[in-house]
């Protein structure tokens, strides 16, 4: 397996990664949200990373730029969204690869925060840990406590706390928490 930055030939790809890692519910929506999240990623802010097994696209990462509210100042920090390994490939490791490397090309960009709506018990081996209990607050109601998760990287620094601003394509598409389907 090769991790690399995505490139523009792996649009489409990326895309089916997503329509198949999500399935019909929700696949869509997140590879819509990707096509738009890519086009705010620039040379040194944000991240989209692709794991290809025998030349093709088997998964998917991306870091993208958002905000938090802090009360000294707006603090630039990082949102881990959204995360697919095709299903056939669930299990070995793609997944963590992407976010470890992920999370070392940040690190090393001097990023002080990630953060993310996912699985505690997926995502807390990488470091990740409720965000309310760190000082952050998170920008929807709609978002479950446990999913609300943060990683302070070596940048970051005691005052930065404060509230998650989500960037706009993240509520253009609505991709942010839980919709109640019965309401």
């Amino acid at each position: 397996m090769d991790l690399r930055k995505e490139r523009p030939g792996d649009r489409e790809p990326v895309r089916n990664t997503h329509l198949r890692a999500f399935g019909a519910d929700h696949g869509p929506v997140v590879a819509d949200l990707v096509d738009t999240l890519r086009d705010t990623i620039t040379p040194t802010d944000g991240l989209s990373l692709v794991a290809e097994h025998d030349g093709q696209v088997v998964g998917h990462v991306m870091f993208t730029r958002s905000l938090l509210d802090a009360p000294r100042r707006l603090v630039e920090v990082q949102v881990l969204s959204p995360l697919a390994v095709i299903p056939e490939h669930h299990g070995r490791g793609i997944g963590s690869a992407l976010v470890r490397h992920g999370l070392g090309v940040l690190a090393e960009r001097a990023v002080t925060l990630v953060f993310l709506e996912g699985d505690p018990g997926y995502y807390s081996r990488f470091g990740f840990a409720p965000g309310g209990s760190q000082g952050f607050r998170k920008p929807s109601l709609r978002i479950p406590d446990g999913a609300f998760q943060a990683i302070r990287l070596p940048g970051y620094e005691p005052w930065m706390t404060g509230t998650l601003v989500y960037a706009e394509p993240f509520w253009r598409h609505d991709a942010v928490g839980l919709r109640d389907p019965g309401a």
